[in-house]
């Protein structure tokens, strides 16, 4: 009976109880901490701001010259104001670009501060999914230490169940000792699992901005969250790509790269040189000024700007079959995704309604012949360490489906572990 109630409250509810993982009150609370104080947030946050500082400076117009000169007659003396040909200048000169070349290079340095805000996207959704997988290995480790306490009970009382049963000669000394057995390695068990759950709670704390030793108090248990869901393959698929930060910086990259064709076109119309001087003569002469404008000529246009366009052309092309690839990538990773899923989520429903509730049953029927003498204290060993096995992998299933969950939310494109389906 002991055995039996021991083994039956370990047992999960068929229908899990609590909110979402997402709607997790305390996950909810450690999220947002570390996306308050997270440095690679800080940084990729700098480097936004940073980019859209370089949008003017790429548009702005070259900055104006100041030349000073002087001519003079001969070397033996200064002649200003003695020669009429002698003279100080000052001239100033302006480079302007051809029209459209400005807003062009204005809307490469904006492309590249949208790639920009694509990695912080990309850095945000990483540091909540690395919360959320840190807070359910809590769980898990600590669910891990539940059991473990009520299994070092449960051994406690078989070993005096079966040195009871050795001595009025009912049963064998070796239960008495695989009693003992198991006790020692549930021990060992146990300070391994404590180091995991210290550590586990290290990494949270690490990524909420916290002292590591700092405790965090939980109070549901791994088995007790809904598995996660998600739309349709095809939804899925369809929001994934609208949302995906590698796919978003691809197409930036495609139309950045695109604009880098048309000022390549533009560099055919060179860019124009402005210049206005004045010199000043002494003497009774009068003042003398001079306005210029300039500008190259394109004559090695077939070896130049030609082969820039062409340039422009096969990055362009590059850059467009690299956003296909990546959306590929996206579609697939979510099939894969939502394909293991929809497994797990099966494989967690047979548990709960069935599987552990079989094994438990086989745990009690295999007690209550062991009491009468029909089988062995083996066969108690046997039942009870395969229903704790079911549980273990239980769990390990619960965990996979929603690691599976958080990679769908963080739109990774990590390939997805296939021992996932297993529950392993």
């Amino acid at each position: 009976v002991l055995l039996g109630s021991v083994a039956s409250a370990q047992e999960p509810r068929s229908t899990p109880m609590g909110p979402v993982l997402t709607e997790d009150p305390l996950l909810a609370s450690l999220v947002k901490e570390a996306l308050d104080k997270r440095p690679e947030l800080a940084q990729a946050k700098a480097t936004v701001r940073a980019d859209l500082e370089r949008v003017p400076q790429m548009s702005a117009l070259p900055d104006p010259a100041l030349s000073l000169g002087i001519q003079n007659d001969g070397f033996r003396s200064i002649q200003i104001g003695s020669m009429q040909t002698s003279y100080l200048s000052v001239m100033v000169s302006q480079t302007l670009p051809w029209y459209g070349k400005r807003d062009l290079r204005g809307a490469l340095g904006t492309l590249a501060a949208r790639q920009a805000e694509a990695e912080f996207e990309r850095a945000r959704l990483s540091v909540r999914a690395e919360v959320e997988r840190g807070y359910l290995d809590l769980l898990l480790v600590r669910d891990e230490l539940n059991l473990q306490a009520k299994l070092e009970s449960l051994w406690t009382q078989a070993e005096g169940f079966a040195r009871a049963r050795y001595e009025t000669g009912e049963g064998a000394q070796s239960d008495v000792l695989r009693a003992q057995l198991e006790r020692s390695r549930l021990k060992q068990r146990r300070w391994a699992l404590t180091a995991e759950e210290q550590r586990r709670v290290a990494v949270l704390n690490r990524l909420r901005g916290q002292p590591l030793d700092d405790a965090i108090v939980t109070s549901r248990s791994l088995g007790d969250v809904p598995d996660p869901v998600f739309p349709e393959t095809a939804q899925a698929t369809e929001d994934a790509e609208a949302q995906s930060p590698e796919l978003e910086k691809a197409r930036f990259a495609v139309a950045q790269t695109g604009t880098l064709v048309q000022l390549a076109h533009k560099d055919y119309f060179p860019d124009l040189s402005v210049s206005a001087s004045l010199m000043p003569r002494w003497g009774g002469f009068e003042w003398m000024w001079q306005a210029g404008l300039s500008f190259s000529i394109p004559v090695w246009a077939g070896s130049k700007q030609a082969r820039a366009v062409t340039e422009g052309e096969l990055r362009s092309t590059a850059s467009e079959e690299s956003a296909e690839a990546v959306r590929q990538l996206v579609h697939q990773r979510v099939t894969e995704r939502l394909t293991l899923l929809a497994a797990l989520r099966e494989t967690n429903q047979l548990y709960r309604s069935g599987l552990l509730v079989q094994s438990e049953a086989t745990v009690a029927s295999t007690l209550a012949q062991y009491q009468v003498g029909r089988v062995t204290f083996g066969s108690v060993l046997e039942a009870l360490t395969g229903y704790v096995g079911d549980l273990d992998a239980f769990y390990s299933s619960v965990l996979a489906a929603h690691r599976l969950g958080i990679a769908q939310r963080e739109l990774s494109l990590e390939p997805v572990d296939a021992l996932a389906a297993g529950g392993e």
